[in-house]
């Protein structure tokens, strides 16, 4: 019993470090500091997913989008805010 409670204990401690690393990893990579408005390339490449799935977000209303002439453009403040959203804390 007390081992498993050293192990778990072990594990939060690691998992915790590991997300402080991709934390800032992601916060310095690819991250437009000055620019608000991002096209769908910038998005796709931010986010590491692919134009398929950025359009089921769009479809879904997951991620609000401002579409002038043809091009798309999302906000870089609603990223963040589905991100945060969709944040997930282990009870490990």
């Amino acid at each position: 019993m007390e081992k498993s409670v050293i192990i778990s204990k072990y594990i939060q401690e690691l998992k915790n470090e590991l997300f402080q690393e991709i934390h800032e990893m992601f916060k310095h990579r690819n991250r437009p500091t000055s620019k608000r408005w991002l096209k769908s390339n910038e998005v796709v490449k931010l986010l590491g997913i692919s134009h398929s799935t950025l359009q089921k977000m769009r479809a879904k209303g997951t991620l609000p989008y401002s579409k002038v002439g043809g091009l798309l453009y999302y906000d870089y403040n609603d990223i963040v805010k589905i991100l945060e959203k969709n944040k997930i804390y282990s009870t490990i």
